[in-house]
């Protein structure tokens, strides 16, 4: 007999059929658990939501497929690792030679659908429940959220693809399903958010529930929709609620957003949970493998002896202005002393210029857990005030928004006028805002994304020496996903 999840992960879409949603809500024998059996309680629906987050640090999400996607097919980082065919779907996207069957894109396709399924049972399930009101609100809120999300990294990825948003009934209703018009998913993406900020509370959580949405989290990742969508007015608008109503604040040192006791801090919106402890090798944990995946190859500082891959490029380092701190909180470059006392050499394997990523690097958790508890922020409220900045151009307000993140990275007052303010002389002003990204959000995820929508993604590349083609802006249609159904067309040049 065919397990569910085997029939699941066989399917187009993984996660949108009825009965193929609750494998991930606990570690218990799956026959056990049903739709007609689950979704009785407050209980069952906190498990259900819960079930949705849970794909997040997985390896088609943040925990692998997302550094590949967004860093390593940028300019901000390569491969690395050890050569040959060390990481060769890595390499694929690196040298934009990526086949339909590269695992990384497919398993991201994948991952965000099966989340989708997931969010798609809560929001069609949960309002029939008894339960306490507030927390039936706050699931579907959360639910709503993080649909968007998942629908969001989908459309920028893969452009046109199917909107699902209820729990197909059958194999077949699945396998006619077609792409939707990238216009629709943003529509849909922006009708979430506006439905999750009027369910969310809008403090934030304490306990058990720390690092679930709030409305700030929903409210800060529309400004970034509208943003993407070349929509500044929005932008502006949800960015300057974010700012005015949040009750967050920049940390005073840019590297302390990346330390563990500093998660889920004054300046997160939202973030991806990770907790160490397992001693096996897995991307699919619940530890993020940064740690050890990009840490200094066979230089023991981590348990195994790090990997080296998504190594930083010197461009990267180059874009940094002397004084500016985010520079040694992002980047680990030769002469840097470790807790042990090793030195970063001068060359490394898979790093000619011995670079590799400092901001998710803690060291040994211990001799043998090699994975890393630090979470992966998503938005924070520094990428708010860039928002604002990029939206309103060089107006006052503007300036005053990008300063409060410049000069905390030259380490100065945040509200303090200084000489390394940009001015309504700035030249270039978009470009400069981009560079600021650049240096405020490296290895969070964002580059390719950020070179996509300003339309720098082909030039910026070629004049890195990369061999890309226009279709490349798009990932490829999963080859998996349209074998199932035919009805699924490929982006142009695959």
């Amino acid at each position: 007999m065919i397990h569910t999840k085997s029939m699941c992960a066989a399917l187009l879409t993984l996660g949108l059929l009825a009965g193929c949603t609750e494998e991930y809500l606990d570690l218990q024998p799956r026959d056990a658990v049903t739709t007609e059996t689950f979704y009785k309680t407050e209980t069952d629906a906190i498990q259900a939501t819960n079930a949705v987050y849970s794909q997040l640090n997985q390896s088609g999400m943040f925990n692998q497929a997302l550094w590949g996607i967004g860093d390593i097919m940028s300019d901000n980082s390569n491969t690395g690792g050890g050569g040959a065919a060390d990481g060769i779907e890595f390499q694929q996207l690196d040298n934009f030679t990526i086949p339909t069957t590269n695992p990384l894109t497919t398993n991201h396709w994948q991952r965000a659908y099966l989340a989708i399924g997931q969010a798609n049972q809560v929001l069609l399930r949960v309002p029939d429940i008894q339960m306490t009101e507030a927390i039936k609100q706050r699931c579907l809120g959360e639910a709503a959220f993080l649909r968007a999300l998942y629908y969001f990294y989908l459309v920028r990825g893969y452009g046109d693809v199917p909107l699902v948003l209820t729990p197909a009934q059958s194999a077949a209703e699945v396998a006619n399903i077609t792409r939707t018009p990238a216009a629709q998913v943003y529509a849909q993406i922006v009708k979430d958010l506006q439905d999750a900020i009027t369910k969310l509370p809008a403090t934030d959580y304490t306990g058990n529930d720390v690092g679930r949405a709030n409305k700030w989290s929903a409210t800060a990742l529309l400004a970034k929709v509208y943003l993407t969508q070349g929509d500044m007015a929005n932008a502006a608008t949800q960015a300057r609620a974010v700012i005015s109503g949040s009750g967050k604040s920049l940390w005073p040192n840019f590297a302390d957003n990346f330390k563990v006791e500093n998660e889920n801090g004054r300046e997160s919106l939202f973030e991806v949970q990770f907790k160490s402890g397992l001693n096996t090798y897995t991307t699919d944990g619940p530890g993020f493998i940064g740690n050890d995946f990009w840490g200094p190859r066979f230089i023991y500082v981590v348990p195994a002896g790090g990997y080296g891959f998504n190594v930083p490029e010197p461009d990267l380092v180059r874009g940094y202005e002397n004084g500016d701190t985010r520079l040694d909180a992002t980047i680990i470059r030769p002469g840097f002393v470790y807790a042990d006392g090793t030195v970063q050499p001068a060359t490394l394997v898979g790093s000619p210029n011995g670079y590799n990523v400092k901001k998710f690097f803690v060291g040994k958790v211990n001799t043998t857990i090699w994975d890393s508890p630090l979470n992966v922020p998503v938005l924070r409220l520094a990428e708010m005030y860039l928002i604002l900045a990029e939206a309103v151009g060089p107006t006052a307000e503007g300036l005053e928004a990008v300063n409060k993140v410049r000069r905390r990275a030259f380490g100065l007052p945040i509200d303090t006028p200084s000489a390394r303010d940009l001015t309504a002389a700035t030249p270039n002003f978009k470009d400069a805002i981009l560079q600021e990204r650049r240096n405020e959000l490296a290895f969070e995820n964002d580059r390719w994304y950020d070179l996509k929508r300003t339309g720098k993604l082909i030039s910026t590349m070629r004049a890195q020496g990369k061999a890309i083609q226009d279709f490349n802006v798009l990932l490829p249609i999963p080859q998996a996903e349209i074998n199932v159904n035919p009805n699924l067309t490929q982006n142009p040049g695959y």
